[in-house]
């Protein structure tokens, strides 16, 4: 996919189901100034490796009036653990700090042009787009981190300040697009960045 949303963008709308028995679009998240779309999934080692970091800045700034929306838009022909039940599973035992969505036909992400999980665009007050990319440099182990980008960047918004680098590259695994066979996909293809 060639088009990814780019900082002064706004954000596009979507309404879909989540692991709480509800349906979100923007509007519902109209409370709160700042707004995290991220696109994460179940399997992913990259996501698995960061979700205590990506929750951990989810609560930091809850506060300063930032909602995180994650949406999982891989395909469940590709990796059943990505399948709705599981997604509701996972939150059970997890509790993440978020909304988690299905996105099933990949309307959604193809509309935010997202290229791996995890994958994060940040929000304004106005939902105009003013970081999108990585988490962290080390998702997949954290304890080599040496930079959390999505920090810095909510630092920055939440303080009033101009974002300083609007742009990363995520790092995780590719998007499973529904059509994908996981059975000619190589073990390594969540390895690729």
């Amino acid at each position: 996919m060639s088009y990814t949303l780019q900082p002064g963008q706004k954000a596009p709308d979507f309404r879909l189901p989540a692991t709480d028995g509800r349906e979100y679009g923007l509007s519902d998240f109209d409370d709160h100034p700042f707004l995290v779309v991220f696109f994460t999934c179940n399997h992913c080692p990259y996501v698995i490796g960061s979700d205590e970091v990506t929750s951990s800045t989810a609560e930091k700034y809850s506060s300063a009036g930032v909602a995180f929306v994650g949406i999982n838009s891989n395909s469940e022909k590709t990796y059943e653990e990505d399948s709705f039940p599981n997604m509701v599973k996972r939150m059970k035992e997890h509790r993440f700090p978020w909304k988690y969505l299905y996105d099933k036909d990949q309307r959604v992400v193809k509309a935010y042009g997202a290229l791996k999980t995890p994958h994060f665009f940040v929000f304004n007050k106005e939902r105009v787009l003013v970081y999108t990319g990585r988490g962290v440099d080390s998702p997949r182990d954290t304890s080599r981190m040496t930079v959390n980008d999505l920090d810095r960047a909510l630092d920055e918004l939440t303080s009033g300040r101009e974002v300083s680098v609007p742009v990363t590259n995520p790092i995780g695994c590719n998007i499973k697009w529904e059509g994908m066979d996981a059975h000619w996909m190589p073990p390594e293809a969540c390895d690729l960045v």
